[in-house]
């Protein structure tokens, strides 16, 4: 890591750590000192705060260790014959208890989606891309997700509306802390590490990630593409 590189990462990495500390520090402060002035509700409201931001430092510092493995190349994977329709249903289901106010609208394949992938490295790039399309979702509470066979891919395609992403931006959004300069960004927290771990998940599987945007109409779509499982390809270290 250059020096320059090195700056970059401790520079956001201390901003995004201190942002959730100070919330945290501060809430229990209020709580000590005005604990008997307080209802209940109040109490409830701030005490969730602090759960909602200790929850971000936890997923800070996952993210910043499955950096480090992917950087470092020590991200072993564990492939087998994974149901593509199956693992997505569930991850929606766990994003979901997060986002309770949106709606999923599934286009699913009728065919039997079978790709040769690392079960929980697949689901770590799903969560990642539904959080990111959920979170940068503006005036629509609305995610159409369509799976589908290319050739040698499975395709699952997650849709978000009421935002897009320049051109110029399409580029680096899979960068190290890369975050797109906009009012959704500047007001929705984000380390910038999501799609970058996605992005080199989806490559270590001999998969890719796609991205495609409308201005005009405000949608953004992310494309994951993972290999499609063949009996050919099982190997003592595949589980079929």
């Amino acid at each position: 890591m250059n020096n320059n590189i090195k700056d970059e990462f401790i520079s956001t990495l201390s901003h995004e750590i201190r942002t959730p500390l100070t919330s945290i520090k501060g809430f229990c402060q209020t709580m000590i000192s005005s604990w008997d002035k307080l209802d209940d509700n109040k109490k409830q409201d701030f005490l969730k705060i602090i759960l909602a931001q200790s929850q971000r430092l936890i997923d800070l510092c996952e993210n910043v260790l499955n950096v480090a493995k992917i950087d470092s190349n020590s991200d072993n994977l564990i492939l087998s014959k994974i149901d593509v329709n199956n693992i997505l249903q569930n991850c929606t289901k766990v994003i979901q208890m997060t986002y309770k106010n949106f709606e999923f609208v599934f286009d699913l394949s009728k065919n039997e989606l079978f790709s040769l992938c690392d079960n929980d490295k697949t689901q770590q790039i799903l969560l990642n891309i539904l959080d990111n399309a959920l979170k940068y979702s503006q005036n629509s509470n609305q995610i159409m997700i369509k799976t589908s066979n290319l050739k040698d891919f499975n395709v699952i395609s997650i849709k978000n509306f009421g935002s897009f992403i320049a051109k110029d931006d399409m580029d680096k959004i899979f960068d190290k802390f890369y975050r797109v300069d906009s009012y959704m960004t500047s007001t929705t927290q984000g380390s910038g590490l999501g799609l970058y771990i996605a992005q080199n998940l989806a490559q270590k599987m001999n998969g890719k990630i796609e991205v495609q945007s409308n201005e005009k109409e405000k949608w953004t779509e992310f494309s994951i593409y993972l290999p499609v499982w063949e009996i050919e390809a099982q190997t003592k270290n595949i589980k079929g």
